[in-house]
């Protein structure tokens, strides 16, 4: 089923305001960002499943990020932040003593004066702290893309879930102005739009998306989205016990600007350090008042034109 009906009013039941009357759980990601190792294994799994080009492999000279962002090519981005800040209890405290790194850094050929500076020697603890996060498409319950499709080409799936049907898109690329969160992009040479599709063809034989499947700390959680808030909250607590005060949710709640994300994320610092939205909002909100103003200008115009006609009728007389 393909409707695209308004998302807006859609209250927290998306596949059910999209016709859906019996429709299984809606699903999503939990990316918990302070288990990822920023091993890329997602961006790989997500390329391989769904057949995407090859977007260029382009370090930006600031990190190890080679990607940029979310793309046409890219519906995983793993993104690497360094920051000067403690560390605190996220401090493993390994020392590396007698381990296959000590090893290595003996291998190296590194004069002992020199051996801090090697890059398997430890740093003192607490000198900095790397923020990975895996960023994909949103799947938001209050989807402007959906509403600005006149192709039908972005559909509502049964799960909640946003998909593109790359065949009987026109390329006429409103979809990309309307996404808050900057996620919907076309393809160079092709002209068509191209996002995640939170693996529709692989939950809808029962299975798990490419990313969660490859990622080897459980960083990306795919599931029943009621269940993984529940579990992202009880995780945010765990951490505030742990002393990461800087623990916070980010698309989580059902009553934000969007109406809550289908791909939501847990995150250690403000959502702007992350190139995310801090408060994002759907950019179809104000359609159906701006639609009533439309209609009673028209209506005021038509009006006055019917004055002005039925003045002039009678002034002949």
């Amino acid at each position: 089923m393909t409707d695209t009906a308004s998302s807006t009013g859609s209250g927290h039941d998306p596949a059910a305001a999209s016709g859906y009357p019996d429709h299984p759980p809606r699903m999503g990601f939990f990316t918990d960002t302070s288990v990822c190792i920023g091993c890329k294994a997602c961006e790989v799994a997500c390329k391989e499943w769904n057949l995407i080009p090859e977007d260029g492999l382009d370090l930006t000279g600031m990190s190890y990020d080679n990607t940029g962002g979310l793309s046409a090519d890219t519906w995983r981005h793993v993104a690497f932040i360094e920051q000067r800040k403690p560390i605190g209890v996220q401090d493993p405290g390994l020392q590396h003593t007698g381990d296959v790194l000590a090893m290595a850094e003996q291998g190296a050929a590194t004069p002992p004066a020199d051996a801090a500076m090697n890059p398997t020697t430890p740093g003192q603890a607490g000198e900095f702290r790397w923020l990975m996060s895996s960023d994909v498409c949103k799947h938001c319950t209050h989807a402007a893309c959906l509403d600005v499709c006149p192709t039908g080409s972005l559909f509502r799936t049964e799960f909640g879930t946003v998909v593109v049907q790359e065949d009987i898109c026109n390329g006429c690329g409103y979809c990309i102005p309307a996404c808050p969160y900057g996620v919907i992009d076309r393809r160079e040479g092709d002209g068509r739009a191209w996002k995640c599709t939170l693996c529709y063809d692989r939950i809808g034989a029962g299975g798990e998306p490419a990313c969660a499947k490859a990622c080897p700390t459980e960083s990306i959680q795919f599931g029943p989205l009621d269940q993984l808030r529940e579990r992202a909250r009880q995780r945010v607590e765990q951490l505030h016990g742990e002393g990461v005060a800087d623990a916070r949710l980010y698309g989580a709640d059902p009553d934000d600007g969007v109406g809550g994300d289908g791909a939501f994320f847990l995150l250690l610092d403000e959502p702007e350090v992350y190139g995310l939205p801090p408060d994002p909002v759907v950019t179809t909100r104000d359609l159906p008042s701006m639609w009533r103003h439309v209609a009673a200008a028209a209506g005021t115009l038509v009006g006055m034109a019917a004055a002005a006609f039925t003045a002039a009728a009678f002034g002949k007389r």
